[in-house]
């Protein structure tokens, strides 16, 4: 345990002895005593360090109180002098020649001497190390309660990841609950699961969800936690059962709750509707929701989960319809734990047979704790004295504990397990809420910019990030969510609310983050520093509240907001400004209602590295000196209402994500970004044709994604030529090192002739996505590389050329068929498509699929969207044939645009896609 707690210590001490010496060697001139003090420093450090270390592999539970509180003490100083660090190269970081640099520096230094500025605050440091040091001389530090520790292996680089079709042990449980839900066809029914932290509620819940056989008019499925935000609740929900552009209405009106409320309740009250409340942790909580949810006698049906079984009876009501869930037998224990680490029970080896029974019995049939232990043995040896000795310290961690606190203990060992350099990531996660779903790339991004990765060149820091997120995921600590089509990469996550409570607490703790919830701010064991600051949703802004975070903070590295109703402190961001050591700013904020609203000075924001703005709908405005954020590597403002970038925006030589939306002007000079690799979204006809011709001068660009879309260009006076002669110069030197293209054209426009220019060397690109024009045959058949492609076509032709691609894992093809024409039907040969797997096929206006014994070899994932009109004839057979000559398939979706036909025919439709399906020998979900 004191591994986890020292490895925010460990990993700041190892950055800031990095500073240290950087400094020294930069010749900034100091004063002799600076210097003497600097050296002093971090040799002094360099010894804590190791110090730590060793504290590391101590249990928290058994070290010394003593040992504790020196190891606090460090932190919190090691943290203090990197501020001092960053404060001092804040104030040295000006552009113009290296000999007027050392001029100022000196000059700089100097007056910092006279002043009693850096040379203040490193004798001031000084003292405070030499105490530190000296107590630890005098009470040796790390030298007692030498306890024997678990095993340690090197732990595995990546995981393959699969998406569990057949949950263990689900079969009877979720057939009990559909019979509960299903007497009284007509009556309005609630069924609620209830049962201790880990025993799988949500997961029988979802299985409930996607099986039960009756149809409803809508459905829904939204999860609650422990602090209930109501007005993101009834979005969340509405977003499901109501059509897209009556959404986009919603939000753009910025209802109230009890204007959602009353809309919900409108749209359900006739409707046979089936909707799923995840988590809920409070009585008043089901009131609130209840109250959305109209009680008609159309058949509706409601399932909630909690760990309450008071909140199960107030929610099931008079009926009672309630289910407690239960432990997992032994054999189903048994056959996830298998499952877990030999992919089935028949390939556990016999000499780990007895004792993987009697690792089984202190899971208790947990599902949680059974996927948990599995983890923390797949990084170790598969031999039985490993797996004896790894039974010594679970039996002593599970032995007389409740079951929340035997579910804590086995996480405390999983924690436990984790090389040093994964605990800070681990811990970072604590700055999420509850049930969020991450985006895994802008994780590794906020670990890079946080300092967490270790390493010198960028791009190999997030790569090592990606590596790190994927031990996570392999210890089963993170759930993957989203899971890329080749099957190695994750896209996005979450973790699990037992699990998150377990890294919250020990992150207060260890005032590695504070978070700012429902009941105020988060307290930690000593400190009155905030180092990172989590601002999560459903929060009531209290201007006291906000006097005490104005109090604290000086030493904010980061800032992640995730309330949508920040209007106070968004209109307090003046009070962050006394804190130069900011290196991310992450805002999701929707309901500000503000006219303008501007980011404020830059000077002190020197060192940041990540800036992410996600708030409407109010104005927002980027400061003109935004060219002082020399450290920014990634500006993300594209769910907001900015119209226009500065442009001293193009002075930002460490930028390498630009990321706005399409209406924004950007300014001239965008080739001065030399390390920009993502630029998107950009609507060229915004855009000056300077601006386009720049970006051929991009070259180091990989990601780029334009709207090459002049419907409406002549109202701003565009010269729509020009610019499309600019565009396809540009582009045509940009096509030699792209890797993802994304663009976005009128259906009538064939000028993507930039494509053409790359000759006989194939571009480099894997991931094309082009939406409207149709794309020449010839350049089709010269993306060999392509893994990823989005396209529109209208001929057989086109369907063999895609085939012959030898790279392409995913392909989403858009067929459109004129007004007139009878359907035509497009055939999947055997050949071709070998590594495809996943297939999207969007045919508007009539249009069918018809797939050959031995197409698609590897398919797993076929999406259909079909527009159903009296007027076209399937001829009988329907839209697909030859479903069942798939022998990869695992998962089919069906989305059908009911356009001038009878409920019967779509009926119809849908019941052969499900005969085809359920005759289908993988049974496909």
């Amino acid at each position: 345990m004191a591994e986890l707690m020292a490895s925010a210590a460990t990993s700041v001490m190892g950055s800031v002895i990095g500073k240290l010496t950087a400094m020294l060697g930069e010749k900034y001139q100091f004063a002799r005593d600076v210097e003497q003090g600097i050296r002093f420093l971090k040799d002094e450090l360099s010894t804590m360090d190791a110090v730590l270390q060793k504290l590391a592999d101590k249990d928290d539970d058994q070290m010394d109180p003593m040992d504790k509180d020196w190891r606090n003490k460090v932190r919190e100083l090691s943290f203090d002098i990197e501020d001092c660090v960053d404060r001092f190269m804040l104030n040295h970081s000006h552009g113009g020649s290296k000999a007027n640099f050392v001029r100022k520096a000196v000059r700089k230094v100097k007056m910092l001497w006279e002043d009693q500025g850096i040379a203040g605050e490193i004798q001031k440091l000084k003292i405070l190390v030499t105490e530190q040091s000296e107590r630890a001389k005098r009470y040796p530090v790390g030298m007692r309660c030498d306890s024997p520790q678990p095993v340690r292996l090197d732990p595995r680089a990546t995981a393959l990841f699969q998406e569990a079709r057949d949950p263990v042990g689900i079969d009877g449980p979720r057939e009990e609950i559909i019979q509960l839900l299903q007497v009284e066809e007509n009556q309005h029914k609630v069924v609620s699961i209830y049962g201790t932290a880990g025993q799988g509620k949500t997961t029988l819940a979802m299985e409930v969800y996607r099986k039960i056989p009756q149809a409803f008019d809508c459905r829904a499925f939204v999860s609650v936690s422990q602090t209930l935000d109501m007005k993101n609740l009834l979005r969340d929900i509405l977003s499901q059962i109501v059509s897209k552009s009556e959404f986009d209405q919603l939000q753009s009106e910025n209802w109230e709750t009890l204007q959602l409320i009353r809309k919900m309740r409108g749209y359900l009250i006739g409707k046979r509707y089936f909707i799923l409340i995840d988590d809920i942790w409070h009585v008043s909580d089901w009131d609130l929701v209840e109250a959305a949810l109209p009680r008609n006698d159309n058949g509706s049906r409601i399932i909630t989960t909690t760990r309450s079984k008071t909140v199960a009876e107030t929610c099931a009501g008079t009926d009672a319809q309630m289910y407690k869930a239960k432990p997992l037998g032994d054999d189903d224990s048994r056959r996830l734990f298998f499952k877990r680490l030999f992919h089935s029970t028949e390939h556990c080896p016999q000499d780990l047979m007895a004792v993987s029974s009697d690792i089984l019995r202190k899971c208790g049939g947990l599902p949680l704790a059974i996927i948990s232990i599995a983890g923390l043995l797949a990084n170790r040896s598969k031999t039985k004295e490993v797996w004896v000795n790894a039974l010594k310290y679970i039996s002593a961690a599970v032995d007389q504990d409740s079951h929340i606190d035997k579910m804590k203990r086995i996480f405390l060992l999983s924690y436990f397990d984790l090389p040093l350099h994964l605990k800070s990531c681990m811990l970072y996660l604590s700055v999420f809420p509850e049930d969020y779903v991450i985006d895994c790339r802008r994780l590794i991004l906020l670990w890079v910019a946080e300092g967490l990765i270790p390493g010198q060149g960028r791009e190999n820091m997030e790569q090592l990030g990606r590596s790190y997120l994927n031990e996570l995921i392999n210890r089963s600590l993170v759930e993957p969510t989203k899971v890329g089509v080749d099957g190695a990469t994750v896209k996005e996550c979450r973790v699990h609310d037992v699990i998150l409570e377990f890294i919250v607490s020990k992150a207060v703790e260890d005032n590695f983050v504070t978070i700012w919830n429902g009941n105020g701010l988060s307290k930690n064991y000593s400190s009155n520093k905030i180092r990172r600051l989590s601002i999560q949703r459903g929060i009531s802004m209290r201007a006291e509240e906000m006097v005490k975070i104005k109090q604290h903070t000086a030493h904010i590295r980061s800032i992640n907001i995730f309330d949508h109703n920040s209007v106070l402190l968004i209109k307090n961001t003046s009070m962050f400004l006394s804190s130069q050591v900011l290196r991310v700013v992450n805002t999701e904020i929707f309901e500000l209602l503000l006219e303008d609203w501007y980011l404020g000075h830059v000077k002190s924001f020197g060192q940041i590295k990540y800036l992410r703005l996600e708030i409407r709908p109010c104005l927002w405005k980027l400061p003109k000196d935004i060219e002082k954020l020399q450290h920014l590597e990634t500006l993300d403002v594209r769910n907001t209402r900015i119209k226009k970038l500065p442009a001293s925006i193009t002075q930002l030589q460490r930028l390498v994500r630009l990321l706005v939306n399409a209406e924004v002007k950007l300014p001239d000079g965008i080739g001065n970004l030399q390390a920009l690799e993502e630029l998107s979204f950009i609507g060229l006809s915004f855009q000056t044709i300077k601006f386009i011709q720049g970006l051929g001068d991009l070259t180091n660009l990989k990601i780029l994604g334009i709207e090459w879309w002049y419907a409406h260009a002549e109202v701003r006076h565009v010269d729509v030529e020009g610019h499309k002669e600019a565009c396809i110069s540009s582009l045509s030197k940009l096509v030699t090192t792209l890797r993802e293209l994304y663009v976005v054209q009128d259906a009538s426009d064939d000028k993507l002739s930039f494509m053409a220019s790359c000759g006989s060397t194939p571009p480099p690109l894997w991931k094309l996505i082009i939406r409207g024009c149709v794309l020449p045959h010839q350049i089709i058949s010269s993306l060999v590389n392509l893994t990823r492609l989005c396209i529109r076509l209208v001929s057989q032709e086109g369907i063999n050329i895609l085939a012959s691609l030898p790279m392409l894992l995913s392909i989403t093809v858009h067929v459109y068929i004129e007004e007139g024409n009878s359907t035509i039907r497009y055939t999947i040969s055997s050949q071709g498509f070998q590594r495809l797997v996943k297939f999207n096929f969007h045919c508007f206006q009539g249009g069918a699929l018809e797939f050959e014994p031995g197409a698609m070899p590897k398919l797993q994932r076929l999406k259909l969207y079909v527009v159903v009109r009296s007027q076209f004839n399937y001829e009988q057979d329907g839209p697909v044939l030859g479903l069942q000559n798939l022998a990869g398939l695992k998962h089919v979706a069906l989305n059908i645009n009911c356009y001038q036909a009878t409920p019967d025919e779509v009926q119809d439709l849908e019941d052969d896609i499900r005969v085809a399906a359920g005759t289908h020998p993988n049974r496909p979900v």
